[in-house]
């Protein structure tokens, strides 16, 4: 788990770091630029963690610094954006699965983990937040950069890989972590519970929801 979450972190920061130079207004330039220095700083949270595990650590952690777009774990960050709309979209929704994770790991069994979460929740908030307003931009103002239709179509592309990202029904991963109380909740129930409250963002703005199973690749779930 702490190698996956590394690996999303860093590899997100792939995915963002040009847009900085096409960020629309200085507000945005500035807040995405904030968006790469978190997620750097998570994983090198997670690297930290890793070392604790001795050699193994450090083979993870030497995989993790070579893997580039195309070689991550989840389908998710191996895509890159399209558009301003699809930035939007992705902090709104995907990062808001890295929120879903990262509260299920709130005073965690495993200590070292459960100090670094409330720092990092704090800063998800922050991109999540930028995303939704971005979206709201683009739909209501004629000076900002995209259409509704443009949110639409960056919607239906990065909500079914974000309920991807809650992984399968019944892993057996997930049920070890529950027992071992190093999270909170299994993987489908954090899917249902994400995939009611985005409804209610889609709803907020005006557009459409996917179907919960719409485009989806990892339909044992």
């Amino acid at each position: 788990m702490l190698f996956i979450q590394a690996d999303t972190e860093f590899a997100s920061v792939e995915q963002h770091r040009d847009w900085q130079l096409d960020a629309p207004t200085a507000e945005d330039r500035w807040v995405l630029a904030r968006i790469v220095a978190d997620e750097v700083r998570h994983g090198l949270t997670m690297v930290r963690l890793l070392r604790d595990f001795g050699e193994e650590g450090d083979k993870a952690i030497d995989k993790l610094m070579g893997r580039r777009m195309g070689d991550h774990t989840l389908d998710a960050f191996n895509i890159e954006f399209k558009n301003w709309a699809h930035v939007a979209a992705f902090t709104c929704f995907v990062d808001r699965v890295g929120l879903y994770q990262l509260e299920s790991f709130v005073e965690c069994s495993y200590a070292p983990l459960a100090r670094q979460i409330p720092l990092m929740l704090n800063e998800e908030q922050l991109h999540i937040g930028f995303g939704l307003n971005a979206l709201r931009k683009i739909i209501n103002r004629d000076d900002y950069p995209g259409t509704k239709e443009d949110v639409q179509e960056a919607v239906n592309f990065w909500i079914p890989r974000a309920l991807d990202m809650f992984g399968h029904k019944g892993s057996k991963n997930a049920e070890l972590a529950l027992d071992m109380g190093i999270k909170k909740w299994q993987n489908e129930e954090m899917r249902e519970r994400y995939y009611k409250e985005i409804a209610g963002l889609c709803e907020s703005l005006g557009i459409q929801t996917p179907a919960i199973d719409f485009d989806r690749r990892i339909l044992d779930a």
